[in-house]
């Protein structure tokens, strides 16, 4: 974070067009820091609400307002991930990261950039780090800054910054065996499973499945989910067997993207009350994540 004791004459105002003109990128990186689109949307504010409130004169002190909001919201979501930790200790059930659809919100500013850094499955890593790993990797890894400015950010020395993300890496290194195949046809398979489950297939269920499979469900104690991760290829095949039967008939599955990869969704009575975000390495499901937190799906709309 930049400054000068005696602002330039002449210099153009930082206005209201330019501040707000990050707010997209603040946005980008505090999703992917935080995991939660409405934490990141508060982070976000906070920032705002601290720049707003600093004097003129502090405000042209800044040289880059662009790099001073970046600083700022990074070192937000690095408290935020702290208490966020404690918070998740008394989570009821397992907490997945906030899905988010392809047309996230209506307002051009405030759409996530959905690319494979927002993918569950990345996220979900993302959520193993310690809080200063995780902005470490996501600051210079995602969005390219100097081990300088996340120093800055993170409180620590750029070497440690260094070796922080390092730290980081090995834990994405360890999340895909190298015996994973990468995913041919994702689309595909997702389709195959979808058109399998409805048909009650359990034969083409289990062949979709990965043997070694787990399959997680959020529901945050708000709706009913099953409690703990489910293991095995076959285990989740008649699982998801005993859903289709369950299904009330006002419930459609549908395809979406989740994260910007192929998922499905169910929707009753017009509203989208569960997502469902896969994991495929070559022709068969790795992961499957269940969100049904109806707090998690407030971005979800049938259009």
């Amino acid at each position: 974070m930049t400054t000068r004791s005696e602002p330039e004459q002449g210099r153009p105002d930082p206005g209201l067009d330019a501040i707000m003109s990050e707010r997209r990128h603040l946005i980008n990186l505090a999703y992917r820091l935080l995991g939660s689109l409405a934490e990141a949307e508060d982070a976000v504010q906070e920032t705002y609400t601290r720049w707003y409130a600093m004097s003129r004169r502090q405000q042209d002190a800044i040289e880059s307002p662009g790099a001073w909001l970046t600083t700022v919201a990074g070192r937000i979501c690095l408290n935020l991930l702290g208490s966020a930790r404690a918070r998740r200790e008394t989570y009821v059930g397992e907490w997945i990261p906030e899905p988010l659809p392809d047309d996230t919100v209506a307002d051009p500013a405030d759409r996530i950039t959905l690319d494979e850094s927002v993918s569950l499955a990345f996220l979900v890593v993302l959520e193993s780090m310690t809080p200063a790993e995780r902005v470490a990797f996501v600051l210079h890894d995602v969005f390219c800054h100097s081990f300088a400015e996340v120093a800055e950010i993170v409180g620590r020395t750029p070497a440690a910054c260094r070796q922080l993300a390092s730290s980081a890496r090995r834990r994405i290194r360890a999340s895909q065996p190298s015996t994973t195949t990468p995913a041919t046809r994702p689309a595909g398979v997702v389709r195959d499973f979808k058109q399998a489950w409805e048909a009650k297939d359990i034969d083409a269920l289990i062949g979709l499945l990965d043997p070694d499979a787990t399959a997680i469900a959020d529901g945050g104690g708000l709706v009913a989910t099953f409690p703990h991760p489910i293991e095995g290829g076959e285990q989740i095949a008649h699982t998801w067997l005993e859903i289709a039967r369950r299904r009330p008939d006002d419930m459609t599955f549908l395809e979406r993207t989740v994260n910007g990869q192929p998922g499905l969704v169910a929707e009753q009575d017009g509203v989208i009350v569960t997502v469902f975000a896969f994991e495929v390495a070559g022709d068969r499901i790795k992961r499957i994540w269940v969100v049904r937190n109806p707090e998690k799906l407030r971005h979800w709309t049938t259009g």
